[in-house]
């Protein structure tokens, strides 16, 4: 058996391993990427640490460090309350602030399941409160996160822009963006329809939302663990919190405007907020996604080894030898979609852009259409249950059927799945944008 035959072979291990035994899949990737590397490839460890991606490492940990402040200090409880104030009494908005705050959330630079973790508890409370459909509830909560997820300075955008970068493929961070940003949000506009959006038009309820629900935050000084509330409850801001919601902002101006690094910019910003406010930096250290870390930079090492055993050509020249083009680009479209809604999103596309990149090379697909396709077709579909997102608001519904609640998310991740990858393939690819 051929090494890249052995490499590809490992690789569905790790996500079948992943899924079925909650392990990881970065660990198990870094192990792949060791045994493979070594006993198939014959590799030293520079070869196998050749693929590790150390400028996005930076991204990713000094993102979700700032990030991490702004959730210990309140500022992100701050943001949320604010959001949900403005609409008043219309109840009908309700869903619609949701999606927005997730989708500025994870756009600003939040992992998908942060954002998710931190607005499914409000959004499902209000819910059962309002008699709103909770499924309604979590599918705006999921679609937002995945909406603003490929900003240029989110985790998504930047995993998949520094792929595309070191493929040396054509790409563009605005076409990204958006394509995610538009399928997402027609999801939500025809959920909303769907599962009585309109009808909350005649509904009206209280127009304070009152403080956060999840205990996070911390006084003036950065060490107390309740937010600081007025006489109503609702959270003002203080010294710390004006100055994240900066720090946010010049991340944004920063990293747009004058081209700055993220992950530099974000934690250097993070370091300054913990000098001042040690407190809160401290706490947010911990709060760091490690895992995501570790999943994605173990993804990518194992990618690496899989581009020094060749395997990379020898996957996309099969991939091309399906002989239609548009076809195998669905194909690799379902592909993502399927395995993602079982797997790690960001995982799947770590994995599957590589992988496409020999039959990009040809001309015959346009890139830019083809990567913002695979990306929208990996993320939309988390709203499965068995994904972190979905898992997320299933844990957080209120007073519901669970079984009956996990059935209805497994049957509307289903008709994603299905449906989807085919419009976005339709829309992205066929007209051969890049």
């Amino acid at each position: 058996m051929s090494a890249q035959l052995i490499s590809i072979l490992v690789l569905v291990a790790i996500f079948v391993i992943a899924t079925t035994k909650s392990i990881n899949m970065g660990v198990l990737a870094f192990a792949a990427a060791f045994g493979v590397g070594t006993l198939a490839g014959g590799l030293d460890a520079d070869g196998i640490f050749a693929g590790f991606p150390g400028d996005l490492f930076v991204v990713l940990v000094g993102v979700t460090y700032l990030f991490a402040i702004a959730r210990a200090n309140g500022t992100t409880d701050w943001l949320v309350n604010a959001a949900i104030r403005m609409v008043g009494g219309r109840l009908a908005l309700i869903p619609w602030v949701v999606f927005g705050i997730t989708a500025v959330l994870t756009a600003i630079g939040a992992v998908s399941p942060a954002a998710v973790a931190i607005v499914a508890p409000i959004a499902l409370g209000l819910a059962a409160r309002h008699g709103i459909s909770p499924l309604l509830m979590g599918a705006m909560v999921v679609h937002g996160a995945q909406a603003g997820g490929f900003s240029p300075i989110s985790i998504y955008g930047s995993t998949v822009n520094s792929i595309v970068s070191r493929e040396n493929l054509a790409g563009n961070e605005i076409v990204l963006f958006l394509a995610s940003l538009g399928v997402n949000l027609v999801i939500a506009a025809v959920v909303y329809v769907l599962f009585g959006g309109l009808k909350l038009a005649r509904t009206r309820t209280a127009s304070r939302v009152g403080a956060s629900t999840s205990g996070s935050g911390d006084s003036e000084t950065g060490g107390s663990d309740e937010p600081e509330t007025d006489t109503s409850g609702v959270i003002r801001l203080n010294p710390a919190r004006i100055a994240t919601l900066v720090s946010l902002a010049c991340l944004v101006v920063g990293t747009l405007v004058f081209d700055l690094d993220v992950g530099l910019t974000a934690i250097s910003l993070a370091v300054l907020l913990n000098i001042v406010w040690a407190d809160a930096g401290k706490r947010a250290i911990n709060e760091i996604t490690w895992s995501t870390v570790l999943l994605i930079c173990g993804v990518l090492t194992y990618v690496g080894v899989l581009e020094e055993l060749g395997t990379i050509d020898y996957a996309g020249n099969a991939v091309s030898g399906v002989g239609v083009p548009l076809l195998a680009a669905l194909l690799l479209c379902y592909i993502g979609a399927i395995v993602s809604a079982f797997a790690s999103s960001v995982g799947i596309m770590g994995a599957l852009i590589p992988l496409a990149v020999p039959f990009l090379m040809q001309g015959t697909i346009g890139p830019i259409g083809m990567i913002a396709a695979l990306a929208v077709s990996a993320t939309v579909v988390d709203v499965s249950p068995f994904s972190t997102n979905g898992a997320l608001v299933l844990a957080n519904a209120k007073d519901v059927d669970r079984d009956r609640f996990f059935r209805q998310l497994l049957i509307y991740g289903g008709v994603v799945v299905a449906v989807v990858p085919a419009i976005v393939w339709l829309i992205l690819v066929v007209p051969g944008f890049g």
